[in-house]
């Protein structure tokens, strides 16, 4: 019986008027089977649902990838590839053009042929940005070890500490509840350094009068989290309270009138334009937001060139900042659900400015 995701990838391919789609990318091989196997590819026809994998996954691939036939591939995957579609009289391919290199595309298209390769722009990721509500009590369940890390780890945050430090205790306390590892490099950015805007953690000391930027996220169940907060050590100047009260102004403001129907240009607008007012809109260089999901980046983007209609289901970030070069800078970041009745905010850790001693 075959899957929801693959009747929806099925109906797009009629819809496109498409006979096959191959499957490459390790995400949509996983997103799409539910195979958390290293190495595999997936065909998908108005007929069949094929998983390909290696011998070692003999066990493995049957449990997991259920509804789908398993091939147990040779020396050459796309050998059997071609066996498969000559056998089931494939005329076109669509392929993840974005996921192969040239390499294998050459090896593809040699074994293939005379089967006509088409790219498949994104037909899977146009279906991963709605999210399913298991997929979206995954993300919660992320999102709030992020908030209980961010509360672990404010104990931690003092004059004398080094960012890398920070970082390894985030990542520990966040393995150590469940999480399977890291959405991206933790991000602790202090004193000038907070004007980096992906500042990795650094061996530099933290000190009195820096900012400090948490950017962090929890790998769980396949899925991911996305959160930023932004606080102080030592007492905050009339600068420090400035700029954080412009970007808390702006991410609150997004937060209220983020809703479906709105484009991502639309909704990046909503921080942009509240920073830029105050006069600084050079120093805000990248988007209000992005879809995340089972990848820190993913459709939508709240950007300003982003066209996308926001619908019920998709889960994005608002991260307005401000980064002043030789001084600092400040990100807030939330996670949301667009829903029918506006947003569900994922996280709930407090926005006011902290002060740590």
């Amino acid at each position: 019986m075959p899957n929801d995701r693959v009747k929806k990838l099925r109906a797009k391919l009629a819809e496109l008027g498409q006979e096959a789609l191959l499957l490459t990318s390790a995400i949509n091989r996983k997103y799409v089977t539910g195979f958390t196997g290293s190495s595999g590819v997936v065909l998908i026809t108005a007929n069949e649902a094929v998983l390909l994998t290696d011998f070692r996954y003999r066990e493995q691939a049957p449990q997991q990838a259920v509804g789908f036939e398993i091939v147990e591939h040779g020396t050459n995957v796309y050998e059997d590839v071609a066996g498969l579609l000559r056998g089931w009289g494939v005329n076109t391919l669509l392929f993840e053009e974005q996921d192969l290199n040239f390499a294998s595309y050459s090896t593809l298209k040699e074994k293939v042929q005379p089967i006509e390769l088409k790219v498949s722009n994104g037909i899977v990721e146009q279906i991963r940005v709605v999210k399913d509500e298991n997929e979206l009590k995954i993300i919660q369940e992320a999102a709030e070890l992020t908030d209980k890390s961010f509360q672990h780890i404010l104990q931690f945050i003092k004059p004398g500490a080094k960012e890398s430090d920070i970082a390894l205790e985030l990542e520990f306390f966040m393995r150590s509840h469940g999480a399977t590892g890291t959405s991206f490099d933790t991000i602790v950015a202090s004193g000038e350094r907070s004007a980096l805007p992906h500042g990795v953690a650094s061996d530099r000391v933290i000190g009195k009068g820096d900012f400090v930027t948490l950017d962090f996220g929890a790998y769980y169940k396949g899925y991911v989290s996305d959160f930023t907060r932004t606080v102080v050590v030592g007492q905050p100047t009339d600068k420090h309270r400035e700029i954080y009260g412009i970007v808390l102004e702006a991410q609150l403001y997004a937060l209220e009138h983020l809703r479906t129907g709105l484009t991502g240009s639309e909704a990046d607008a909503l921080t942009r334009d509240i920073i830029t007012r105050y006069g600084y809109g050079e120093y805000f260089g990248h988007s209000t937001g992005h879809g995340i999901g089972m990848e820190i980046h993913e459709e939508p983007r709240l950007s300003r060139n982003s066209d996308t209609i926001l619908t019920p289901g998709m889960v994005v970030t608002v991260e307005p900042g401000i980064y002043l070069p030789g001084f600092g800078g400040v990100r807030i970041e939330d996670a949301v659900v667009m829903t029918n009745d506006g947003i569900k905010i994922l996280t709930s850790s407090p926005k006011e400015l902290i002060v740590l001693d």
